[in-house]
């Protein structure tokens, strides 16, 4: 039996914090070793943090999240570009499964903004 259509918008939140609460679990590992990054940080991976942290707890709260959820998305197609698809063309093989994802839902949620339990919604932006 599918799901009444009256739950769309508090799925879009709840898939919006879900998400958001993932993508912001990378920032914290790069910027703050939580769990320890794999690998050593440099320039580039320090701003990747500073926008998977910022970015991520926006969205968390559903605040500001079409324009938000656009730049993460860049963001995340430019991370499949620069470190994945050298690897190969397979996302599977390349490792880049979860930024092709990032990339889409995030490209989804600034069409679709943050759902019904967001700070946009409360303000009448959503």
């Amino acid at each position: 039996m599918p799901i009444p259509a009256i739950w769309s918008a508090r799925l879009l939140s709840v898939m919006r914090i879900v998400v958001a609460l993932v993508f912001f679990s990378h920032g914290i590992s790069k910027l703050f070793g939580l769990p320890p990054f794999p690998m050593p940080m440099n320039p580039v991976l320090t701003v990747a943090g500073v926008l998977e942290v910022v970015g991520g707890g926006l969205l968390i709260i559903g605040l500001f999240t079409r324009p938000v959820a656009f730049v993460l998305s860049g963001m995340s197609a430019v991370a499949y570009f620069m470190a994945h698809a050298p690897q190969g063309p397979f996302p599977i093989a390349n490792g880049g499964e979860a930024a092709v994802l990032y990339c889409f839902v995030f490209l989804y949620l600034a069409a679709a903004g943050g759902g019904a339990w967001s700070v946009d919604a409360g303000r009448g932006r959503g």
